[in-house]
């Protein structure tokens, strides 16, 4: 069995320093994200939580493998993914989240005509998983360095998905690195693709489409295809969270 990190308590308000804690405003923020297929949900985990998971980057036992990008022409840099079971707070993140973005998951599966629709709890969504041949943990840890770059991309391991998953900047712009901007790109059919920039600063979620969200049209709900990547770094280090809902084959 893998050990779990200890991390601090979620919901904490304010910490020594000063950095404030809050929840996300799940009503604004959901409405945006079904429509936009991104929304910046502000902060969500304190510093000392982000120096917390920089830290277990360098515990091997906290992971069940670990990715270097050039190796498969994914860009610069390298990430390792969490194994089972996930340190508590993400664990947490991930149960509440879920159950947050579920019914955005479900409106924009109605509006695509998928057949799709998401159970109330991770836990039975997880179920679904298992029975697609999808079992392993998929929450990551991504770290950059200078010259390192993520490319566009979408984080597909098998038949099931979960259409969002959420980003956390785990180091702060202009003091641990410079560069390393978010990218999303937003392909319409038979459109040009429009590109969103994002620089999160520590601490900061930015929840986003994984594959298709639905826009609007003329004759109905069209798809909308997204991809995400990380700008080259110009300086330092840059250490990411992902939470992924939707485990791997």
């Amino acid at each position: 069995m893998v050990p779990c990190a200890s991390f601090p308590a979620q919901n904490k308000r304010q910490n020594e320093e000063g950095d404030r804690v809050y929840e996300p405003d799940w009503e604004k923020g959901l409405k945006i994200l079904a429509r936009e297929g991104v929304w910046e949900m502000g902060t969500v985990l304190d510093a000392e939580s982000c120096e917390q998971f920089i830290r277990a980057y360098e515990n091997p036992a906290l992971f069940r493998s670990r990715v270097i990008m050039s190796r498969h022409q994914f860009g610069q840099g390298e990430y390792q993914y969490f194994g089972y079971p996930l340190p508590a707070r993400i664990e947490g993140l991930r149960n509440a989240w879920y159950q947050r973005f579920q019914t955005v998951a479900n409106d924009w599966s109605i509006k695509l005509s998928l057949e799709k629709q998401y159970p109330d709890s991770l836990a039975d969504y997880r179920l679904q998983c298992r029975q697609a041949g999808q079992e392993k943990a998929t929450p990551l840890l991504l770290k950059y360095g200078e010259g390192d770059y993520n490319c566009l991309h979408q984080d597909l391991y098998g038949a099931e998905l979960f259409p969002i998953q959420v980003a956390i900047c785990l180091s702060e712009p202009g003091d641990d690195f410079e560069g390393g901007e978010f990218v999303l790109t937003h392909q319409r059919p038979r459109m040009q693709s429009r590109v969103s920039v994002y620089s999160p600063r520590r601490g900061q979620a930015i929840a986003f489409a994984v594959n298709v969200r639905p826009e609007a049209g003329k004759r109905g709900f069209y798809q909308v295809k997204m991809r995400h990547g990380v700008s080259p770094l110009r300086r330092g280090q840059r250490f990411v969270l992902g939470v992924i809902f939707h485990d791997a084959a």
